[in-house]
Order: structure tokens, then C-alpha cells, then sequence
């Protein structure tokens, strides 16, 4: 790694990891149910630019936003950077442009979230995909955030090829963790708006005719969530055995296949404790890095194929 990129790759680890913590502390916000602490207004604050005497929801609710804002600064200083770091074209400042893009639009998907009124423990029938499209994103997000700090460590320079049996798999992979996200978010938020005093009373709602149709479909997440948990050990397996067991894809593999299986673990004990809010906390974190290493080990195989190829021709 050259020293021109080599600060940069801090700094877009670090980006990284700080809309990690904002994105937890918007988990909080909706666990704790905050997210109308602001009431129906944005930018402003309950109509003040900075609310005076608030309530405890409207202190977190507030405190998201401004580190939301900080998020979006941060990011812009990585193009920025990124720019300076990476060559015209290199795959690095593509990757951190896209990475501004969508923190826009999670922004703005805040916005209609509170402005919409589909927030704490209010429902309307179009909150399901707000909420849908707010994790879709926010996994695009961390995924470009992700690449760019990768891309860094390499001077942005990479080949991307590699065979279509691969790529195909590595596209469903891709798929089936983003439907998990999803049938993880409509849950948590069913266990928000439709509480169980214990685990038989919520098992009894998920198959009760007259539940809510969001009951009725949560059982969906820890079916999909085994399921996928076995294709992606299995697909880390076939992909390290693909790449001759290339370091960086071995590598990202076993931290995939870890994962993985401690997710399920995690999964498993936050069913069996009704999801306190920490166990919500550590369930989307474990989720986020599964997603963040998945996306790392599909480059690195990419990659790995593709210098492979290059050399071979």
C-alpha cells in the first residue's frame, strides 16, 4: 500500500465503523420508542433548532439526528479524500461517491419516516416498506462504505472477473441475506407494535388466523435465517475451494462462516428473551458484519479470479 493511501484507509475504516454506531443508535431510538421525539417535524425539533426542556425520547431522538449529520460530513470528507487518494477512474472513488449517495438517501428516508408519522409505536399501513427500504439501504450503505476501505488497502487497484457459476451464487447469497434483513426488520418491528408477555403467547399470534398479517409472517425470519445460514457456510466453503485458497479469501471465509453461526446463537437467545433492546442491539451488529463479510469475501474472490485470470492469458 502506498503512504498516499495508507492514512485514507484509516480514515475509511474508521467512516465505517462510525455508521455502525449511528445506525445502532437508530436502533435504539426505534427500540426505545423515540423516534417521535421530534414530533412530526425536520429539520427542526419539535419547531425549535434545538429543543428546549425536552423529554428524554426527544434527547435521543435529537442526539440521532445530530450524529446522523456528522455521518454525512464524515462520508463527504471520504470522497473528498478519495479523490485525492485514488486514480481518475480507480474503482476507490467510485465506491465512496456511491457511498455519499446513500447516505443521502438515508437521510431523506428518515425524513419521510418521521414526517409520515411511522415512527415509535404508530402504524400505518405503508410502514412496512418504509422500514423495508430503510434496512435495504442502509445495507447498500455499509456495503459501499465497506468496499471503499477495502479498495484502500489495494490503491483502489483491482480487476473485477470471475466465473458466471460463481457470481451466480455469490447474486443469491447476496439475495437471501437481504430478504433475512428484511423478515428481521418486519419482525422487530411486530414485536414493537404487537408485544408478548412470553414466548408462548407470541408463538400463539404467529399462527392465530385473526393476528395481524405482520404476526402471521414472522415466523418467516428464523426459518429464512436458517436456511441462509446454511447456504452461506456451505458458499464460503466452494468459494475458498474455488480460489486454490487464496489468503485473503480463506480469510474472509471462516470470519463469514463465524458469524454466521454465532448469529444464529445470538438469534436464537434474543427469541427466547422476548428481544430486550441489548439483545436488538447485538442481533443487527452481528447482522451487519455478517452482511460486511459477505461483501468482502465475494471481492476477494472476485478479485482473486480475476488477477488469476489476468495472469493466466
Amino acid at each position: 500500500m502506498s503512504e498516499r493511501t495508507s492514512n485514507f484507509a484509516r480514515f475509511a475504516w474508521f467512516t465505517l465503523a462510525y455508521n455502525l454506531i449511528v445506525i445502532l443508535w437508530g436502533v435504539f431510538l426505534r427500540a426505545s420508542y423515540s423516534g417521535d421525539g421530534c414530533g412530526q417535524h425536520w429539520v427542526t425539533c419539535q419547531g425549535e433548532v434545538i429543543p428546549s426542556a425536552p423529554e428524554l425520547k426527544t434527547v435521543i431522538e435529537f442526539s440521532h439526528r445530530i450524529t446522523t449529520v456528522i455521518a454525512g460530513f464524515v462520508v463527504i470528507a471520504l470522497v473528498i479524500w478519495a479523490f485525492r487518494a485514488f486514480d481518475r477512474g480507480s474503482w476507490g472513488r467510485k465506491t465512496a461517491v456511491l457511498s455519499l449517495i446513500f447516505i443521502i438517501v438515508e437521510g431523506l428516508i428518515g425524513r419521510g419516516l418521521v414526517l409520515t408519522g411511522n415512527v415509535a409505536a404508530n402504524w400505518t399501513p405503508s410502514r412496512p416498506y418504509w422500514t423495508a427500504g430503510h434496512l435495504i439501504n442502509t445495507f447498500v450503505l455499509l456495503a459501499f462504505l465497506a468496499l471503499t476501505a477495502w479498495l484502500a488497502d489495494k490503491d483502489g487497484g483491482v480487476s473485477l472477473r470471475g466465473s458466471t457459476r460463481a457470481t451466480v451464487l455469490i447474486l443469491i447469497g447476496l439475495t437471501a441475506i437481504l430478504f433475512v434483513g428484511v423478515s428481521g426488520s418486519m419482525a422487530a418491528l411486530t414485536n414493537m407494535l404487537f408485544p408478548s408477555a412470553s414466548l408462548a403467547e407470541g408463538v400463539s399470534k404467529d399462527f392465530d388466523a385473526s393476528s395481524h398479517y405482520l404476526l402471521r409472517l414472522r415466523i418467516s425470519h428464523p426459518i429464512l435465517s436458517i436456511i441462509t445460514a446454511v447456504y452461506l457456510v456451505f458458499l464460503s466453503g466452494w468459494l475458498r475451494t474455488w480460489s486454490e485458497k487464496a489468503t485473503e479469501v480463506v480469510r474472509w471465509g471462516n470470519t463469514l462462516s463465524f458469524l454466521v453461526i454465532a448469529q444464529l446463537a445470538f438469534g436464537a437467545v434474543t427469541l427466547l428473551t422476548l428481544a430486550p433492546i441489548v439483545m436488538q442491539l447485538g442481533h443487527l451488529l452481528l447482522a451487519d458484519a455478517v452482511w460486511i463479510s459477505f461483501v468482502l469475501l465475494s471481492a476477494s474472490f472476485i478479485t482473486t479470479r480475476g488477477r488469476d485470470e489476468k495472469a493466466s492469458t
